[in-house]
């Protein structure tokens, strides 16, 4: 069985807590994604199933910190929140930021900024698009569907590029993101193909299975981890359906998960950091 989390840093690894709660090692820094900690039970109009697999104290202190959105209480909940904004950075979308106020700083969408890793040199993380339901969905005062949400893909110097979706339903968006970002080595897809009734006729919010095995085709990444797709009752898949549109198109290989709270060591790029990553 792979390692469990702990506090010391990976050199390329991910582990999905539940949700989607991330936790990502590159390049000497450790960043979290989403931050969901509270236990299950009712949060609001949605039903939590099961808690996290890692309580928040045993990350140790994290770089920063990466929310998609602040509206919805399965990608930020109260405990994932005050987790949020006890670090020191907390990177989001503009309207999020201006919400949860200090430490979070708002990303335009393309917008970018450079964390600074142990012994010199930078990690960029990206601000890119995300669309949270169909094409035709609701749209806000913003223009955007159901909510602001914000993508991130992370790159540095000899480290492979990360792409991390947030909640985002679009084939199409990844589709402008890979024409517009580095190819991206690592895809953190949140799948489940979350339902709600009340949103957008109850059609998916995020990637289906078989929409993320679309996305991953066009991203070509060699290397897939599924989250956002266990612990709520909205999911309307599963592991065992990702696995499934996986093999369906032929991409079963490029999947990688673990049971949550196990880290997925994800090997390193080539030496020169110049050529597409290499997966263990």
């Amino acid at each position: 069985m792979a390692p469990r989390i702990s506090p010391e840093r990976r050199a390329c690894a991910v582990c999905v807590v539940g949700g989607p709660t991330v936790v990502l090692d590159i390049g000497g820094l450790r960043l979290v994604t989403d931050p969901t900690f509270d236990e299950a039970g009712e949060h609001g109009y949605l039903t939590k199933t099961a808690g996290p697999a890692v309580h928040e104290d045993e990350l140790a202190p994290v770089d920063a910190v990466l929310v998609s959105h602040d509206l919805h209480p399965d990608n930020l909940d109260v405990r994932g929140r005050a987790f949020a904004l006890a670090s020191s950075l907390v990177l989001t979308g503009p309207a999020s930021a201006r919400r949860l106020g200090h430490p979070a700083r708002g990303l335009a969408v393309w917008e970018s900024v450079e964390l600074p890793r142990p012994g010199g040199d930078t990690v960029t993380v990206h601000a890119v698009p995300a669309q949270h339901g169909p094409d035709d969905g609701e749209r806000d005062e913003q223009n955007q569907v159901n909510c602001e949400v914000t993508g991130f893909v992370l790159s540095g110097t000899g480290l492979p590029t990360v792409y991390v979706s947030g909640d985002n339903a679009s084939v199409g968006v990844v589709a402008e993101i890979a024409r517009r970002m580095p190819p991206v080595d690592i895809a953190v897809l949140f799948m489940g193909g979350a339902r709600v009734p009340v949103r957008s006729r109850n059609r998916p919010l995020t990637l289906t299975a078989e929409r993320a095995s679309a996305a991953a085709s066009v991203l070509g990444s060699p290397l897939v981890v599924p989250a956002h797709c266990d612990s709520w009752a909205h999911f309307t898949e599963d592991r065992a359906d990702i696995d499934r549109a996986f093999d369906d198109a032929g991409l079963s290989a490029r999947l990688r998960s673990a049971e949550n709270g196990v880290w997925i060591d994800l090997g390193s790029p080539g030496p020169s950091g110049a050529d597409r990553f290499a997966p263990r």
